[in-house]
Order: C-alpha cells, then sequence, then structure tokens
C-alpha cells in the first residue's frame, strides 16, 4: 500500500523534473510516527475523529500536486491518471477497515502528502 505511494510520488517528481524547471529539485519526505507524544502535529490534527493516533505514515513529494477537479476522484474504483498502478480505492477500503483514514494535502503545481492514520485502538469492520 505504501510502496504505491512511494512509487507516485517518484514518478511525479522525475515528471516534474523532465519538464526542464532549471531550478527544480526533486525532494520526497517519508514520515513515520507510532504512538505519538500528545504534542505532535498529527495527534492535534486527528484527536477529534480518532482520540489519540496510533501510527501514521506520510509520503510527501514536491511535484505537480493534485488538481482540484479530480481531488474527489482519487479514491474510486480504477481511477488512476499514472502507469504506476490502479489506483487508491483499494487502499482507501484497508484503511478504512482498520478504523483509520487517508489524508491528502496538496496543493496545485508545488506538493500533495498522503497520510495513513490508524488509531490507536482500531476498529476493525
Amino acid at each position: 500500500m505504501m510502496a504505491q505511494k512511494i512509487t507516485n510520488a517518484f514518478y511525479v517528481v522525475k515528471e516534474k523534473k523532465n519538464q526542464g524547471l532549471s531550478a527544480f529539485e526533486p525532494t520526497f519526505t517519508l514520515k513515520t510516527l507510532k504512538n505519538p507524544p500528545s504534542d505532535s502535529r498529527a495527534e492535534q490534527r486527528e484527536e477529534t475523529k480518532f482520540g489519540a493516533v496510533g501510527m501514521m505514515i506520510s509520503v510527501k513529494d514536491n511535484g505537480n500536486g493534485i488538481p482540484q477537479k479530480i481531488l474527489n476522484k482519487i479514491f474510486q474504483s480504477f481511477f488512476t491518471i499514472k502507469p504506476t498502478g490502479l489506483g487508491l480505492s483499494l487502499s482507501y477500503d484497508i484503511v478504512k477497515a482498520h478504523g483509520g483514514e487517508i489524508k491528502i494535502e496538496t496543493t496545485e503545481g508545488e506538493y500533495t502528502e498522503f497520510s495513513i492514520i490508524i488509531p490507536l485502538n482500531p476498529i476493525l469492520v
């Protein structure tokens, strides 16, 4: 699941670099948190929905971002705009089944960050 997000991040920064932007330096960030302290950004952001966060994995790239016109479609079955996978639908279903959530922060032309958040006491459906 995270391998697909990482592959996508590498793909988009390579595509942006190939656009010939001389000042562009591809960046990729992978963050993990397990039972973060109460003052962490992740727990504060998710406190109201989940209580305490048990685990968070985030992948961020400085590619082209996700256009707003397709942002609401990216979790639909078989929706994809890249040749790197079948989309996020299966990942979304797995995370939801464990009581978690996938958060997306993106600005078109600047970056995308995917965060998978699982609560301390996941609810299995």
